[in-house]
């Protein structure tokens, strides 16, 4: 996993034949053939894109042993794990807005959020690209570390499958508010351990950008449980405190248009700020590496997870199903 989580820090991503974006095209040409505007469809579509994506990585790892399985963990983590292109897409944003260039800027955010770039003027832009870092460093990094110290390459593949499908069809508009509740509630799982993991590894982390532990600490009681999502409020209220600043406010989505609760106490984002953000974000990343990975090996080292090869692919996929079925009591999500 640390060589996976140090390749992406180094290797850029390939553009064209991404694991991931392979993935999503595959993912698409399913939906194309399951959707119905029913949660009952949307809950096929889960399991039938999840399920043998991470049966697959159970299958994998059960067959490798030694330096083989290291490589095969090393190149899932690559794979799944993308903090680097977040910080680098974010930088080229402030790039753009410290050139004057706000076209080039708009532009190059809908690779971060799906808000409309043509309603954001310069601070637009900043605060939103300072939210998506934040959230997405939990989303792209902390998440599947986390799964992966858990439950090794199907963890590692299992969330990234399931947090790309909350990505395309986890929306509450009129295609997707039935066919997308299953990929959202199962996103608002995966993601409820991992978005508290990065608000605590963010005030760890707040001093690299200026910030105190404890104003970080005080942010997230105060604003964290204020955003809709039931994950995103946290990881944004760590980093509103921890680079003072003033998180939230109107977002337009098309003709939707949302008013989320102000996060923080300080002024709101300038292009500058963008940078302290990923600064923050790539410190809290290499906690997260390091903090999973003694994770996983404390786990392995007192027997509490069993060896690979006892690792059976069509039990694991019975054991997600069940457990899918408890998460849907999970508190719903905005995307």
């Amino acid at each position: 996993m640390l060589c996976g989580a140090g390749l992406d820090r180094v290797l850029a991503d390939p553009r064209r034949g991404h694991p991931v974006a392979v993935y999503g095209q595959a993912a698409a040409r399913l939906e194309r053939v399951l959707y119905r505007p029913s949660r009952r469809r949307g809950t096929a579509f889960v399991l039938l894109a999840v399920g043998p994506v991470a049966a697959a990585g159970g299958l994998l790892q059960a067959r490798t042993t030694g330096l083989g399985r290291a490589a095969l963990t090393c190149a899932a983590t690559w794979a799944v794990v993308g903090g680097a292109m977040l910080g680098r897409e974010a930088e080229l944003i402030a790039d753009a807005l410290e050139a004057g260039d706000l076209a080039e800027a708009r532009r190059r955010l809908p690779g971060l959020c799906g808000r409309d770039p043509d309603a954001l003027d310069e601070k637009g832009i900043a605060r939103a690209t300072v939210e998506s870092v934040a959230e997405n460093t939990s989303d792209a990094v902390v998440a599947p570390l986390l799964w992966g110290a858990l439950l090794g390459v199907p963890g590692l593949l299992g969330y990234r499958a399931a947090n790309t499908l909350d990505a395309m069809v986890g929306h509450r508009n009129a295609r997707y508010e039935r066919f997308g509740w299953a990929s959202a509630r199962l996103d608002d799982a995966l993601n409820w351990a991992p978005a508290r993991l990065t608000a605590a590894l963010a005030a760890v982390a707040a001093p690299v950008v200026g910030g105190s532990p404890a104003r970080v600490r005080r942010i997230r009681r105060r604003f964290g449980r204020r955003h809709p999502s039931p994950n995103a409020g946290h990881c944004e209220a760590a980093f509103a405190g921890a680079l003072e600043l003033r998180l939230g406010g109107r977002n337009v989505y098309g003709t939707r248009v949302e008013h989320r609760p102000e996060l923080g106490e300080g002024r709101h984002p300038e292009a500058a700020d963008i940078r302290r953000a990923v600064r923050l974000a790539r410190a809290v990343n290499g906690a997260a590496a390091g903090v999973t990975a003694a994770l996983a090996g404390a786990l392995a080292a007192r027997g509490r997870l069993r060896p690979a090869r006892s690792v059976r692919p069509e039990s694991f996929s019975r054991r997600a199903a069940g457990a899918f079925a408890r998460w849907g009591s999970v508190p719903g999500r905005v995307s």
